[in-house]
């Protein structure tokens, strides 16, 4: 048994620690994997050859870096029993918050909204590959990861022609104080998202939920729109909401690439 530990810079959350899972679900020689969100830490137990896990790793361009590589005598692993359930509580928290983001981004014309809606729905594809692809057919799970990344990047694309037309068109101005309320909530519940995976890995350390908090690309997004709204009511002005929507859109279609990179 061997104990390679990777570096993965753009591990932000548990988002990127599924697309993760999901690569290695499956492969040869991988016994176990325990992952550090906070220290962006992947441990792998193997057996074999290092090479192709770490091949398969940097497929997904989450900036891997191996650290090392020694004998491991352990052969005992902790399961975690709860980690289903989990997936279906963050699957549903992420969806209900996309139906609500997008509702009242149409509604508040805000397109910081839209964008992330897409987001949230883009981690609620990775929560939903995990919990009905992963332990299924290497054929189902491409599949699934092909079509959840074609959808997201098909959003996107409608997205940035939206941005568009209204950059420059005459559109009104966003709702500014339903984008900060909106985003806001999303904000809490990206913690709680966050938090509830963190605590599925048995950990005591409680400065963890605010460490993972701080550094996930969810909630940069969330006070990203916060602030945008903030500037569309200071300055009477609609670009800030374009500008943090085309933002979010990019991130999303990123993600969609990566989704898209399972099923090579």
């Amino acid at each position: 048994m061997t104990k390679s530990i990777f570096n993965i810079t753009q591990m932000d959350c548990p988002s990127e620690e599924n697309l993760l899972r999901m690569k290695l679900d499956g492969f040869e020689g991988v016994v176990h994997l325990d992952f550090d969100l906070n220290e962006r830490m992947l441990t792998v137990y193997h057996s074999g050859a290092l090479a192709p896990i770490e091949k398969a790793i940097g497929e997904l361009k989450l900036g891997d870096k191996q650290v090392s590589s020694v004998p491991s005598d352990q052969t005992e692993f902790e399961a975690d029993t709860n980690q289903r359930k989990l997936l279906w509580a963050v699957l549903l928290i992420n969806f209900a918050f996309f139906t609500i983001e997008l509702t009242s981004g149409l509604v508040s014309k805000s397109m910081g909204l839209v964008a992330d809606s897409l987001d949230m729905l883009a981690d609620s594809f990775v929560y939903g590959i995990s919990l009905f692809a992963v332990g299924g057919t290497v054929v189902r799970k491409k599949r699934i990861a092909k079509a959840a990344g074609y959808i997201q990047i098909i959003l996107a694309v409608f997205g940035f022609t939206e941005v568009l037309r209204r950059f420059f068109g005459n559109e009104e101005l966003p709702d500014f104080s339903t984008m900060i309320i909106v985003s806001i909530f999303a904000l809490i519940a990206n913690g709680i998202c966050l938090f509830l995976l963190q605590k599925s890995k048995n950990k005591e350390e409680e400065h963890m939920q605010a460490s993972l908090i701080f550094t996930s690309n969810d909630v940069i997004i969330n006070l990203g729109v916060i602030v945008a709204g903030v500037l569309v009511k200071l300055f009477h002005s609609g670009t800030p909401d374009l500008v943090i929507g085309t933002i979010v859109f990019v991130l999303v279609v990123q993600g969609a690439m990566r989704i898209l990179r399972l099923g090579d």
